[in-house]
């Protein structure tokens, strides 16, 4: 499988690890771990042994897999695990065929970058599969794939919810659900939670010129920091991109150059 950026590394499909016993408990437990919240694999369902085997092949060094979430207008959203032997890592991009290059979402490893996504594109994402093209199309997986991504601080009130029901859904238990998820959504192990807000209409002097109707993060670590998503696109691919985030207004004027492909 070739991806752009990493043409001579072994990429693998890994959808197939998605059945492993312990394959979420080796994904996620890191992520759930707070001064308050020690987990440990029977609290996923299953025992030492089954994450120690699921951790192993993730990080085989000879087989990367990969993870391809597609979702609307032709977009992937991509999760990667880089092993490199002295500098793992795991890697989340998205990507379009009409793209020169990938729109980097968050890094995990020795040069962590992120948050990624607000909640609300996480949530959408993972909510619209695009079901003619191969990746994952679950939605619990999707959301779960995606979660280390994740930073903003104004979650909705249902997002514990939304992330147990996802939990239960890959075989936890019951009981464990609800602390896990509230787990899971505390204080991230590598950034802080970053507000995201739709860019101004009218940038100051010398700054990047918004591509309306998606969000900018604030958290000074993140990719998407006071820059495009992604670079070199144009401004009807960044508006088809909005709209399959699910971030593009109710309500907005439209673009000139859209009002006349529109008008009859």
């Amino acid at each position: 499988m070739l991806i752009e950026g990493f043409e001579n590394a072994p990429v693998v499909a890994g959808e197939e690890l998605l059945t492993l016993p312990g394959f979420w408990a080796a994904y996620l437990m890191w992520l759930s771990q707070t001064e308050e919240y020690d987990p440990v694999p029977e609290w996923f369902g299953v025992d030492g042994a089954d994450v120690d085997a699921a951790f192993d092949v993730l990080h085989d060094e000879d087989q990367w897999p990969v993870f391809p979430i597609p979702f609307a207008g032709g977009h992937t959203a991509m999760v990667l695990g880089c092993n490199i032997a002295e500098d793992p890592g795991t890697e989340y991009f998205i990507t379009h065929p009409e793209w020169g290059r990938h729109g980097r979402l968050a890094s995990l490893g020795g040069h962590q970058a992120g948050p990624g996504l607000s909640w609300r594109e996480l949530h959408h994402i993972a909510r619209t599969p695009d079901l003619d093209a191969p990746g994952v199309h679950a939605e619990y997986a999707r959301l779960l794939l995606l979660l280390p991504t994740l930073g903003d601080q104004d979650m909705p009130e249902d997002a514990a919810d939304v992330l147990g029901d996802a939990l239960a859904r890959v075989g936890l238990p019951a009981t464990q659900t609800p602390s896990l998820a509230e787990a899971l959504l505390a204080d991230h192990p590598l950034w802080e939670p970053a507000e995201w807000t739709l860019p101004a209409a009218s940038p100051l002097s010398g700054s990047q010129e918004p591509f309306h109707g998606i969000l900018r993060c604030d958290e000074v670590m993140s990719p998407r920091c006071g820059t495009h998503l992604a670079q070199g696109i144009t401004r009807e691919q960044s508006d088809r991109l909005a709209h399959a985030l699910g971030t593009w207004p109710a309500t907005r004027t439209a673009h000139p150059q859209n009002e006349r492909r529109t008008s009859p």
